[in-house]
């Protein structure tokens, strides 16, 4: 990866265009054989797509939302993809067939779906109305191929987690190392609950309303005792001018926490590279960061709207920025050939 404390050269990034409206998060799967993972993006427009996360290559996109779309994730096995979505619902789709399969109806807005770390058939989700559900789809048996309809599930089959406990709309949730341990932003608030108890277990008010909060892990055949966080994920999160970092298997040891001169949309971590990516707020430049000493390396620029979300491939070989202009830009972060890339110094297409 290089000494992180030099700075890189400006990258050229791959551009991902499709999408008619903001994106406002972006995920990568797990890693799975032969070193292939994938990418999905939530949008606006109501259309989440499917990506090839090494070169952005479109896949497919997830059709049946009749509102904004403003998370996806892919399950841990890569098989099934969650949506959270304006239309008062969040979808599960196979991502082999397009076929949506589950549809969990919620009261209001949904704006937060988490899968556990390595179960594909529990999901959290989070949104409007301030409650944080578990919807076990164990006992559900997905629809088949060609059939008529996708399986609705109410509210009422889910179960709540620290009921009463939100007083503002849950934006982000995360699903700890520890299956035990959820983790919700809402408001300017981080809550850390515990599943058997379903009680909130510790809070933490932070400057300003959290505009990312996202756990960042590699894949274990690319993580390393030496990485930050020890070869364990860590919790990023940006709030205010202020990028706070967690990890453990709980992700509630705090690790860092950097002060800059801008405010901060959105927060991605290099674990092996040593270094941190951030959207500023206002305005549409990342800024890239040592985690050493917080002395800015790299800025990139090209996109036209403010970054809403940053994610790191599980191999660390790339990062994603999702923005308000309606495009996913991709940026090298290794030496060599890789995915488009032609090799060189990272940045570069020579």
């Amino acid at each position: 990866m290089g000494d992180a404390s030099t700075p890189r050269p400006s990258c050229v990034p791959l551009t991902c265009h499709g999408h008619s409206r903001p994106v406002p998060h972006i995920s990568f799967s797990p890693l799975e054989n032969q070193d292939i993972y994938y990418m999905i993006s939530a949008c606006k427009d109501g259309n989440p797509m499917l990506r090839d996360g090494q070169t952005g290559d479109w896949i497919g996109t997830f059709l049946g939302h009749k509102g904004a779309v403003w998370q996806g994730r892919l399950s841990p096995d890569a098989t099934t993809a969650a949506t959270a979505s304006a239309d008062f619902t969040a979808k599960v789709w196979d991502t082999h067939t397009g076929e949506l399969l589950y549809v969990l109806q919620h009261d209001h807005i949904v704006r937060a779906v988490a899968y556990p770390f390595d179960q594909s058939r529990m999901l959290a989700t989070g949104g409007f109305e301030k409650k944080l559900r578990i919807f076990d789809l164990h006992e559900q048996v997905p629809v088949s191929e060609g059939t008529a309809s996708p399986i609705t599930i109410a509210t009422s089959q889910a179960f709540e987690i620290g009921e009463g406990v939100h007083t503002q709309p849950i934006k982000f949730i995360v699903w700890a190392k520890d299956p035990s341990v959820l983790i919700t932003a809402s408001g300017d608030t981080l809550r850390w609950f515990d599943l058997p108890t379903r009680q909130c277990t510790r809070a933490i008010k932070l400057e300003a309303e959290i505009k990312s909060c996202e756990l960042v892990s590699l894949a274990p055949s690319h993580s390393a005792p030496t990485d930050i966080g020890g070869g364990q994920p860590v919790l990023a999160v940006a709030a205010g001018k202020t990028a706070y970092f967690w990890g453990g298997l709980k992700a509630q040891d705090e690790l860092k926490q950097f002060k800059l001169s801008h405010g901060i949309a959105s927060v991605g971590l290099d674990l092996k590279g040593r270094k941190f990516v951030v959207g500023e707020d206002p305005g549409t430049w990342a800024h890239v960061y040592s985690w050493e000493d917080g002395k800015e390396l790299d800025v990139h620029k090209g996109h036209h709207g403010p970054i809403w979300s940053i994610a790191f491939s599980p191999d660390g070989n790339l990062y994603a920025t999702g923005s308000e202009d309606g495009t996913i830009k991709m940026w090298k972060n290794c030496d060599g050939f890789y995915g488009l890339w032609r090799g060189g110094a990272p940045g570069s297409t020579d």
